[in-house]
């Protein structure tokens, strides 16, 4: 450990030639216990993406608990502070949610709808819609959370609730906004996952007066459920909202989350039965339930892709030379023996091949496995005065580990001397990649329903998560265009014409999708989830 308490990956010769060793022996395809690779494939396909069967899957039966274990604590309920929860759209559900096509439909709330464009949307409520504390949910209701996320600049739902200019209670059950320039995008916004800020997750305004800045851990909603005790980092209770808009639901009588950071105990806690389903991060998960023919998986690849970030801002990666040797230098084949069982469902784009919104053009336009060109890209900029000693910042989680020194062994082979650094979860989201204090950073992203904001924000030079600096006025142009239209086919050419740029410009280094996915018993039926693993938990139920 460093004086600023990061951890430095030994550059030893004994570490290196060990990782050379399994590229060689990855390339010949005889890496370790690795599952087999069905034929035909290259990694990991969708399977029940967005929950199960409902139709098909009986009778719901009422009663019992559901016991999840998490990857990480949540912070808060509050939707204008942007963290990981869970538990959140159970306490809230949301005024639209996403379709099985990805496109967002009237949930909370009973419609939504423009007919000049996308400038002006009215908003439709359902009638005798109710918070858990037993106060309306109505137009002044909506207002005055949407409000909230305008007036604070740190919440992840500013970005888009900005763009309103006005708003206001057409009647109690119908809201009207108006906004500054059309916003095709705008219904959206109310229906995603609760990590973007949500504008659909509404909070008792009676709530809001009587918790103030603490309503976060005194959430009130309208959803199936109502917080009924936490225990930080060992439980948080929820129980059924006896006022739920939905007749005869919920069925389950309460849901318990345990934060369960550590990867492999989380695995182990649904294959030995200590709970229900788990909320899996990485691909570790995901690849053992599948495995597992007594568990259920659900997983789908979405948009967004695992990658890492470059610094255009800082040497040597303003060079686009630099970053298409990165990309070039990285063996795909190895990567996905070592680091992925042999499965690996490759990125070469933002956008998933399924989107339509990725195109030949772009995937021709993605450089390919190519350690010569590589090392002579690397070599010219070092001869034109430049240095070719990078540091590369990540997590401490064990397999951001065994990926870090996987890429300085690549890196070595053209040139490039990497010098990973480790910081825990907390402190790199902050101090590094938030703070855009690296030359190269590691990233698990993805797989995201919508590609607004997720899109804008990565590849937008003003994007709140565009911390490497990638900027492209014509790309930003194309961004705001597709965000503005209310014209589909207008929106996928945009969008099929920023997957092309980014990728001639070398924006980021996709390497793989993202490996989101919930892992569960199968007596848990009902599932209803986002490609991003949150849930709606009104339809769930136990078999047993």
């Amino acid at each position: 450990m460093n004086p600023n308490g990061q951890w430095r990956s030994s550059t030893g010769a004994r570490v290196l030639a060990l990782l050379l060793g399994l590229t060689l022996l990855a390339a010949c395809g005889n890496v370790g216990p690795s599952a087999p690779v069905p034929e035909g494939t290259d990694g990991i396909s969708a399977v029940n993406p967005r929950g199960g069967d409902l139709a098909a899957e009986g009778t719901p039966r009422s009663g019992g608990t559901l016991v999840m274990g998490t990857d990480r604590e949540a912070i808060t309920f509050d939707p204008t502070v942007q963290n990981t929860n869970q538990a959140a759209l159970a306490v809230y559900d949301s005024l639209l949610r996403i379709d099985e096509n990805g496109d967002p439909q009237p949930y909370l709330a009973e419609s939504m709808q423009t007919t000049d464009g996308g400038t002006t949307w009215r908003m439709g409520l359902r009638e005798g819609v109710l918070f858990s504390d037993g106060t309306p949910l109505d137009a002044q209701a909506v207002i005055t959370n949407v409000q909230r996320h305008i007036d604070k600049v740190s919440s992840p739902g500013h970005l888009y609730a900005q763009r309103i200019a006005s708003m206001r209670a057409v009647d109690p059950r119908t809201v009207e906004f108006t906004l500054g320039e059309p916003f095709g995008s705008f219904a959206s916004v109310f229906a995603l996952n609760f990590t973007a800020g949500n504008l659909g997750a509404i909070i008792s305004p009676a709530a809001l007066e009587q918790y103030g800045d603490e309503v976060g851990t005194h959430p009130v909603g309208a959803g199936p459920f109502v917080l009924s005790d936490w225990q930080r980092d060992s439980r948080m209770v929820l129980t059924r909202n006896p006022n739920y808009w939905q007749e005869g639901m919920p069925y389950l009588d309460g849901l318990e989350f345990r934060p369960l950071p550590d990867t492999e105990t989380r695995y182990a806690s649904i294959e030995n039965g200590d709970v229900d389903l788990i909320f899996g991060g990485y691909h570790t998960e995901l690849l053992r339930g599948l495995q597992n023919e007594n568990l259920t998986v659900y997983y789908g690849p979405g948009n967004g892709a695992e990658y890492l970030y470059f610094n255009h801002e800082r040497a040597p990666f303003d060079d686009k030379r630099m970053r298409e040797a990165v990309v070039r230098g990285i063996n795909l084949d190895a990567l996905a023996a070592t680091q992925f069982r042999g499965q690996m469902a490759r990125a070469s784009n933002w956008f998933g091949a399924d989107s339509g919104y990725s195109t030949p053009e772009a995937e021709a336009a993605w450089p390919a496995y190519d350690p010569e060109r590589a090392r002579a890209l690397v070599q010219e900029y070092v001869a034109s005065g430049g240095s070719a000693t990078v540091e590369y910042k990540t997590t401490n989680a064990p397999n951001r580990v065994q990926f870090a020194e996987f890429l300085q062994a690549q890196m070595a082979e053209i040139g490039i001397t990497l010098q990973p650094l480790f910081f825990d979860l907390a402190q790199y989201s902050s101090s590094v990649v938030q703070s855009h204090d690296f030359q190269l950073a590691g990233w698990v992203g993805g797989p995201t329903d919508v590609p607004y904001p997720g899109v804008l924000n990565l590849m937008h030079s003003g994007g709140n998560t565009n911390y490497g600096n990638y900027s492209n006025p014509e790309v930003d142009a194309l961004l705001d265009q597709a965000a503005a239209t209310t014209d589909e086919a207008e929106r996928t050419r945009a969008y099929q014409r920023v997957g092309l740029l980014t990728n001639q410009d070398i924006a980021i280094a996709y390497y793989s999708r993202g490996y989101l996915s919930t892992v569960a018993k199968p007596e848990v039926k009902g599932v209803v989830r986002y490609l991003t693993r949150d849930m709606l938990f009104s339809t769930t139920w136990l078999d047993r």
